[in-house]
């Protein structure tokens, strides 16, 4: 049990340092204590997974500012049990306002979710690698933030791909440049990364690609990188991106989808029969097409927008061609 306390302290300590403080359930100008007791703080919200950490029998004195935007620092540290009843004593200051939270434990806990079939078309152009940009990222951030034993075996290793640069943000991002957040050492490629994506090409039957790979892996260069980010792209390299966005799908989907209550989940499922109808229509045709939706987190789920759109690939004579039908 201590084991875990430290574990969770390290996550408190790291939300600190990265100036997020962010509770959940309570309004703003909070102040005292919760009908249970407990205070929920975001630690990881993404599509794959929505986390917390929870300060048990915990008693806010001062007042929390909801949406606070500035200058921040927080500390959390062990209380002299005599002087104020608790174990522990959690203080921030959101600029002049200070409030501090008195909790006797710290808990976690995570929920995860199936993010197969969600994603986002914040930017145009070759959204099917930007899309798998995205799901790389969270679920790294999956890996990194909770660690492995809140991953398949699989999902580590496509993990993993974050660290190979022709497919992170450096070439298709997800999201527009102000929203990047960069990573240490971007350029840099490991083997781990590399071995995935050799797997890939030689199951997808892409020699051309894996011969690349293999020049990457001796050299491993920005040169290297920009050329194999360009043949991603490409009609003749179609296969093993497809297959990449097949495995991510598959190992997303040993988690459950959301349940938005049963109202809300009859109007998804009349928006997803609606884009499933759309897509037999394509691949009728011999169109490739993928299914994405976008979807609110459980936790702040008042206003509840689905988006669900139809990602449609064909090749091109030289490069791959993408578009997005929203339905």
């Amino acid at each position: 049990m201590e084991d875990i306390m430290e574990d969770n302290f390290e996550k408190l300590n790291l939300l600190l340092e990265q100036e997020q403080c962010e509770f959940v359930d309570i309004p703003d100008g909070f102040t005292g204590q919760t009908e249970s007791g407990e205070l929920r703080l975001i630690y990881l919200m993404n599509d794959a997974v929505e986390s917390f950490l929870v300060l048990k029998n915990a008693r806010m004195t001062g007042n929390y500012v909801r949406d606070y935007e500035g200058e921040f620092e927080g500390s959390v540290e062990k209380a002299d049990w005599d002087l104020c009843e608790a174990e522990y004593i959690l203080v921030i200051h959101q600029g002049h306002n200070v409030f501090t939270v008195f909790f006797e434990d710290i808990l976690l806990e995570t929920q995860l979710y199936n993010y197969g079939e969600l994603g986002h078309f914040w930017v145009k152009g070759y959204e099917n690698l930007r899309v798998m940009e995205y799901q790389i990222a969270i679920l790294r951030d999956k890996y990194e933030y909770l660690g492995e034993k809140y991953c398949t075996e699989y999902e580590g290793k496509l993990a993993m791909l974050r660290d190979f640069p022709p497919l992170n943000y450096l070439f298709y991002p997800a999201v527009p440049e102000k929203y990047i957040v960069p990573m240490d050492n971007p350029w840099e490629v490991t083997a781990e990364a590399l071995a995935v994506m050799q797997e890939l090409a030689t199951e997808a039957g892409d020699e051309k690609l894996g011969k690349m790979l293999r020049r990457y892996e001796k050299n491993p260069d920005i040169s290297n990188a920009k050329k194999i980010a360009g043949m991603l792209c490409r009609s003749s390299h179609l296969p093993v991106i497809t297959l990449l966005g097949e495995k991510i799908r598959e190992a997303a989907s040993v988690y459950p989808d959301r349940d938005f209550g049963r109202k809300q989940n009859k109007y998804l499922h009349e928006l997803m029969e609606k884009a499933e109808r759309r897509k037999e229509e394509l691949e009728a045709e011999n169109v490739q097409t993928l299914i994405y939706r976008e979807e609110p987190f459980i936790y702040d789920c008042d206003s509840i927008s689905f988006q669900v759109y139809l990602m449609i690939v064909r090749k091109g004579v030289w490069k791959q061609k993408i578009m997005v039908e929203k339905i």
